[in-house]
């Protein structure tokens, strides 16, 4: 074994001592040796006094600091040598070898950023963000948007290129209708798609900026900045509430829908029933039943509102419910109808695909009849409007009336549902 005095590549694979071995003839070099469950590890370490830090304790004199050279695999002995001596003449010179380091990171972060475009970030943010979001149709909702109506635009671009007037330029693109004519820009005809891709590629340059791929204040942001530059979306948009089918069209609607007998028409009827909403509906499960009490539980992770939401059962929701017992098996109330599937709840399509096929109700989509619901409830009953937004599951707005509350009236709601269930049957109430 040759003596330390005479360090050779050789001679430093054979050191298995744990700890830090200086290197005789390179001043500040050493081999780090560690142990761990992957075996011996080494690394270089280089320690200095730095031209520029001073010690926290002491500001009078200098801090002493290290950093790393990388591994021994990545690094042999001479070129860790050959390194050790270029920060040498760093620190002679007064530079600070950490902040060097540093500065050529955000280097050749700037300059991958000109290679790397707005599409490959924008692939790169997405797959972070997906541990943060609930559901697939979140993130095919990012991907279908930005492929729509970014990419085409600032796709190909490299991400450090993107400025104010880019941005602007993907609002002000022109949408043309079916028949090719210009219904006017992206901003002003789909405002809530718009607004939503707004905050998605503020998002995007957000985190381009956090990994160093970006530099500069963030120009798809809205306040003090687009904000100025666009109209407010508040003055341009006209809110269009789900298509409702009228109140006292309901009697027919459901005789017709009945004739279908149908689980997928079943569903639809039960959603009726109970005005809850499609996805809370379309993904009950049998154990959040009490068919002899009458009640359905809705977890708070099911619904909108994330708070668990207690539904009465009208005498035609269980005639339902006892009716898919005997069609169906396995958790969900409603499953799917496709083979492969049928461990999974009904698809929203099987109920919007059965309205369409109502030639006097095509027209209408299913949570619009939650609105129906409303509409009968406020003109056609004397429950309180509190009552009603309760079956609907709904916050209320106003701070007042919500501080005041008192449990969520189920058995007054479980009036109003079997009220409600008895108009839509032309029974006597």
């Amino acid at each position: 074994m040759n003596p330390k005095s005479q360090w050779s590549a050789k001679y430093i694979e054979s050191i298995k001592q744990v700890g830090y071995h200086l290197d005789p003839s390179t001043k500040g070099l050493y081999l780090q040796v560690t142990s761990g469950r992957k075996g011996i590890g080494k690394t270089w370490i280089f320690r200095y006094t730095s031209p520029v830090y001073r010690n926290q304790n002491n500001p009078g004199k200098p801090r002493r600091c290290e950093i790393g050279f990388g591994s021994l695999k990545t690094r042999g002995l001479a070129a860790a040598r050959q390194k050790a001596f270029e920060m040498r003449k760093l620190i002679l010179e007064g530079i600070e070898p950490l902040e060097e380091k540093k500065q050529g990171n955000i280097t050749k972060l700037l300059k991958e950023a000109k290679r790397i475009t707005f599409s490959e970030v924008a692939l790169k943010c997405i797959e972070s963000k997906k541990l943060e979001w609930k559901n697939e149709k979140h993130q095919a909702q990012w991907e279908s948007t930005i492929n729509t109506y970014v990419n085409p635009i600032l796709g190909k671009l490299s991400i450090q290129d993107i400025d104010t007037n880019l941005i602007l330029k993907v609002f002000e693109q022109p949408i043309k209708s079916k028949s090719t004519l210009v219904e006017g820009t992206f901003w002003t005809t789909k405002t809530v798609t718009a607004t939503r891709v707004r905050q998605r590629v503020e998002v995007i340059l957000d985190w381009a900026k956090a990994r160093g791929y970006y530099q500069g204040d963030n120009p798809a942001r809205l306040k003090g900045h687009l904000d100025q530059l666009l109209q407010n979306p508040n003055k341009i948009h006209q809110v269009r509430h789900q298509p409702a089918v009228p109140y006292p069209q309901i009697n027919i609607f459901v005789t017709e829908l009945r004739k279908k007998q149908s689980n997928g028409a079943l569903a639809l009827e039960f959603l009726l029933l109970t005005a809850t909403r499609t996805s809370e509906t379309l993904k009950a499960q049998w154990d959040e039943f009490d068919l002899e009490k009458k009640i359905w539980v809705i977890p708070a992770e099911k619904t909108k509102t994330k708070k668990l939401h207690r539904v009465p059962l009208s005498r035609r929701a269980i005639e339902i419910l006892r009716l898919m017992q005997s069609r169906t098996e396995g958790a969900y109330v409603f499953p799917s109808q496709i083979g492969k599937n049928r461990d999974k709840p009904m698809s929203d399509m099987t109920l919007s695909s059965i309205i369409k096929d109502m030639p006097n109700f095509l027209s209408y989509v299913p949570h619009g009849l939650r609105s129906t619901f409303r509409d009968w409830a406020s003109e056609k009953t004397s429950y309180q409007n509190e009552t009603a937004e309760l079956a609907l599951a709904h916050k209320i707005a106003n701070k007042t009336e919500g501080s005041y509350r008192r449990g969520d009236q189920l058995d007054k709601r479980g009036k109003m549902m079997q009220d409600w269930d008895d108009y839509i049957n032309k029974k006597k109430i």
